[in-house]
C-alpha cells in the first residue's frame, strides 16, 4: 500500500508531465485570411510615355508653399549686377536757414510732415529787433531734419530745417572696376528695392568721373520717380544692367529645375490631380528663367515655387510603391 507522501508525488509528476506533453506537441493553427492592402491614393504611377506621376491636390501644394505658375514665352537677359544706395534727389534739397538770429517762439512742423511751399515751419524772435518773423518753407516736399526746438537759440550759421522733394530719388549703384567699361550712359537698369513689390526700370543717367580709391568703385546714378514714396532714402538695393536680351518662346523659372533619376524635369499639373515629372530639354537662362526647348509647351501649368517638396513626396509614395 502507497503511503500518502508518495501517492501525492505521482500526482505531481503525473500533472507535470501533461503540461510538458502540451509544450512539445502543437496545436493547430486557424489559417488567417490575408488581405491585399490598398496602395495610398498618392502612389508613384507612370504615364504612357513612362514619367512618373504623384497624386497631389492643390490644397496640399499650398500647404507645402509649392505655386502653379503658366509656362509661357519670356525674355532672357544678360546682365551685370551691382549694389546700391537710395538717396534724397540733392537737387531738391533745400536747407532752410534762419534770416536773422533769435530764439524759436512757436515750431509747427516736425520730421516726417509734408509740406506746401510757403508753409509756415516756424516763427523766430530777432535779436536784433525783437520782432517776431515767419519761418517758410521754400519748396513742396517732405521735412527731413530738424535742428531747432521751442525756445532754443536760432542761428543764421545752421539750417532749422530740410526740406526734400522726394518725388524723385536718386539710386547710386556702385560699379567695379572691371565693369566700368561695359557701362555707358542711357543704358537699361532694373532696380529691385526688396519689398516684394517688383522691379523698377530705369536708366543710368551719370557717371562719375574719379572713383573712390577705398572701394575700388566708380558711382552711376539712376533717377526713378516716385510718386507714392515706396523708396526711401536711405535704405540699400539691388540693381540689373541689361547688356543683351532673347526672346524664348517657352521658359519657367529657374526654381522649377529639377534632377530625377538623371533627367532634367519640371514637375506639371496633369489631369487636375496629379503632378508629373516631365523630363524636359533646357536651353539659354538668365537669373530668373529657364528656357524649354522641348517637353512643355506654352500654357501648361508647372509648379514654379519650392519645387524639391513635389521631389520629396515623388520620393515617398516611391518608396511605398516598392
Amino acid at each position: 500500500m502507497k503511503t500518502p507522501s508518495t501517492l501525492l508525488v505521482a500526482i505531481v509528476a503525473a500533472a507535470l508531465g501533461g503540461y510538458v506533453y502540451s509544450l512539445l506537441v502543437p496545436t493547430a493553427v486557424t489559417p488567417i485570411e490575408h488581405t491585399e492592402q490598398k496602395k495610398p491614393n498618392d502612389h508613384v504611377e507612370q504615364d504612357e510615355h513612362g514619367a512618373d506621376r504623384i497624386r497631389v491636390s492643390d490644397v496640399k501644394l499650398a500647404a507645402a508653399g509649392a505655386t502653379l505658375e503658366k509656362a509661357a514665352s519670356a525674355t532672357l537677359t544678360d546682365t551685370l549686377s551691382f549694389n546700391g544706395i537710395l538717396r534724397a534727389n540733392q537737387e531738391t534739397v533745400v536747407q532752410v536757414t534762419p534770416r536773422f538770429p533769435g530764439l524759436a517762439k512757436s515750431i509747427q512742423k516736425r520730421i516726417g510732415d509734408k509740406i506746401g511751399k510757403d508753409e509756415l515751419l516756424a516763427t523766430i524772435e530777432s535779436n536784433q529787433s525783437l520782432t517776431v518773423y515767419e519761418l517758410k518753407a521754400p519748396i513742396p516736399g517732405t521735412i527731413i531734419e530738424r535742428q531747432i526746438s521751442l525756445g532754443e537759440y536760432a542761428s543764421e550759421q545752421k539750417p532749422a530745417f530740410v526740406v526734400a522733394d522726394l518725388s524723385t530719388i536718386w539710386v547710386d549703384l556702385s560699379i567695379y572696376r572691371q565693369d566700368l567699361k561695359r557701362v555707358r550712359l542711357n543704358d537699361e537698369v532694373l532696380i529691385d528695392p526688396d519689398d516684394f513689390s517688383g522691379e523698377i526700370k530705369g536708366t543710368i543717367s551719370y557717371i562719375a568721373p574719379i572713383g573712390s580709391s577705398e572701394t575700388q568703385t566708380a558711382l552711376a546714378r539712376v533717377v526713378l520717380p516716385n510718386p507714392d514714396g515706396r523708396l526711401r532714402p536711405g535704405l540699400f538695393v539691388t540693381a540689373r544692367l541689361i547688356l543683351a536680351a532673347r526672346n524664348v518662346a517657352v521658359a519657367v523659372r529657374r526654381s522649377a529645375i529639377q534632377t530625377l533619376e538623371s533627367k532634367t524635369i519640371v514637375f506639371v499639373r496633369e489631369d487636375k490631380d496629379k503632378i508629373e515629372a516631365r523630363p524636359v530639354e533646357i536651353g539659354d537662362s538668365d537669373p530668373k528663367f529657364v528656357e524649354i526647348r522641348a517637353g512643355l509647351s506654352a500654357g501648361e501649368h508647372y509648379v514654379a515655387e519650392n519645387s524639391f517638396v513635389v521631389k520629396a513626396e515623388m520620393g515617398k509614395g516611391d518608396a511605398d510603391h516598392d
